[in-house]
């Protein structure tokens, strides 16, 4: 009975807290000032850690010493710069005079307040430090558990012979090769197999998902492993990564206590680093790749790695990562890109790679290979009416997520996404076509109710057909004889590639014509040009 009144008083709790974080996101939008949020964000991208980048130990960050507070700030960036840290400032907002009470340091806290918002500094301070003392118990923690997953494997050897193996890093079980029955899959690691610049005469395609059997892609395994760096399997390196266990824990502590926090902070990466340097360049893969969704930092254990002759690549599995383009300058580059510093990138096109350059700089290895494939389903496409029209938009989340993304610019909501339907359909019935929706993912009920309402209204009328989050944008292109994307969805570059007229629609006119997002992709405004459009295939 006490449970049920503890939980559903932290329910209420936070339902109150929501409401002010909402509040606040008003109070941005009536003084059409939405652009603050990102602001800040940009700020602490490229904000110096000056400290850190003074006082950083050899020790702790080996191969990533000269790098270190770039490692840090990549590090805080993840840990404690997304989407808590967008709540807090808007739940400031939300009441006037309320001060922002979150864990950050002190040069991330001035930045806060050179950019108009009251911070707490003690509460904030406090707050700061508890987190590093918890990071600090975590990295400990986990070198004690490095040690004994090395013992174990010394004495029951689990880890298999790979021989020159490619690592797939934070995949899901979407991602790798399906039995689909014409045996096409369009996954990241089929592509990658299939990619003329891959790294010739790989044994093994290994990756970290669990609970999923091997497989096969053009004879080569496909094979789950328990992590990217395998344990230590000789004695003397065993030997050395406990001594630099107790020494690295030692003087994180003594330096956590001189208010030199980022080798508490940085611990449990600095173990997974001191792993690989101890490892036998035989035990890492040829080459390592990271995608997109982790773009900001990259983990400290890579420097090793590369040092050990390992490839350490970033690719792009979606061109949506730049902001629209409204006022013709494009100043603003995304939160986080700007601290990226990935040996390699590969991208789908010119358009990317100039991104990438402007985010990075000019000195940026980027290669251009078209289109990468990521999310495959063995779920085979039903057959579809002649004169399809393949349909891809973007889901509008609930207002309560909504807000707290610290967007600059109102686009993907209920308004423009239910008139991006609406439209599409009206206008292609009218010219006896089908529509073909694919919605990106599953995301259920963080949908907005508004939008789920439509499109259940919509499967209810002809010519319309909704296709399963699942299926490969490409298998639908194939069967269709063209393609509507929303602005700036990347299945209109695969239409583009497939053959298909493809094209952006834009309902209400809100994005410019052109806007180097759409990489060369036609932006519709309207039915009337919609129509017109149609009407020329």
């Amino acid at each position: 009975m006490q449970i049920a009144f503890i939980v559903t008083l932290l329910q209420k709790l936070e339902r109150r807290r929501l409401r002010r974080v909402m509040r606040g996101y008003r109070v941005l939008k009536v003084s059409n000032k939405l652009d603050r949020i990102a602001a800040v964000k940009g700020a602490l991208t490229n904000t110096v850690i000056n400290q850190c980048e003074r006082c950083a130990s050899q020790f702790i960050f080996g191969a990533g010493f000269e790098n270190a507070e770039l490692i840090i700030r990549q590090y805080l960036l993840i840990r404690v710069g997304g989407l808590n840290l967008n709540k807090a400032l808007l739940y400031s907002l939300g009441k006037p005079g309320s001060a922002v009470v979150y864990p950050l340091p002190a040069e991330w806290r001035g930045v806060l307040r050179r950019h108009g918002f009251a911070v707490n500094g003690f509460l904030s301070t406090i707050s700061w430090y508890v987190l590093v003392s918890l990071m600090f118990a975590n990295g400990a923690l986990s070198i004690v558990k490095r040690i004994f997953a090395s013992i174990l494997e010394l004495v029951h050897p689990s880890f298999g012979v790979l021989g020159r193996f490619a690592y797939f890093d934070t995949l899901i079980a979407g991602n790798l090769p399906q039995l689909s029955r014409d045996g096409r899959s369009y996954d990241i690691v089929t592509w990658y197999q299939r990619w003329n610049g891959r790294i010739n005469g790989l044994d093994t395609l290994a990756h970290s998902v669990k609970n999923v059997a091997p497989s096969k892609v053009d004879d080569i395994p496909v094979v789950p492993i328990p992590s990217a760096i395998p344990p230590l399997v000789q004695l003397r390196a065993l030997i050395f990564s406990i001594v630099w266990g107790v020494a690295a824990s030692a003087l994180a502590l003594v330096d956590l206590f001189r208010s030199r926090w980022w080798h508490a902070f940085i611990l449990n990466e600095a173990a997974h680093a001191t792993q690989a340097r101890l490892q036998h360049p035989h035990r890492l893969a040829r080459v390592y790749l990271f995608h997109v969704s982790n773009y900001i930092y990259r983990p400290l254990w890579t420097y090793e790695a590369e040092k050990s002759g390992s490839q350490i690549t970033c690719y792009f599995y979606s061109i949506n990562c730049e902001p629209f383009d409204r006022e013709g300058d494009y100043l603003l580059i995304p939160f986080g890109f700007q601290a990226m510093n990935w040996p390699h990138y590969l991208v789908w096109d010119e358009y990317q790679a100039d991104f990438v350059y402007r985010a990075v700089g000019e000195s940026a290895d980027v290669t251009v290979v078209g289109p990468i494939w990521f999310h495959s389903s063995a779920d085979e496409m039903q057959e579809l009416p002649r004169n399809t029209v393949a349909v891809f938009d973007v889901q509008p989340m609930r207002n309560s997520r909504y807000q707290t993304l610290g967007l600059d610019f109102e686009y993907y909501t209920p308004k423009t996404a239910n008139q991006f339907l609406v439209d599409i359909h009206h206008v292609v019935t009218e010219y006896g076509g089908t529509v073909a929706l694919k919605r990106k993912r599953k995301i259920g009920k963080m949908a907005h109710p508004k939008y789920r309402k439509t499109v259940d209204g919509l499967e209810k009328l002809p010519n319309f057909i909704a296709v399963g989050a699942d299926t490969a944008a490409s298998r639908l292109i194939e069967g269709c004889a063209a393609v509507i994307s929303m602005p700036f969805s990347s299945p209109a570059l695969l239409g583009r590639e497939l053959g298909k007229p493809s094209v952006y629609y834009d309902p209400h006119g809100l994005v410019q014509k052109n806007d180097r997002a759409a990489h060369g992709i036609p932006i519709l405004s309207g039915q009337e040009e919609l129509a017109k459009w149609l009407s020329a295939l």
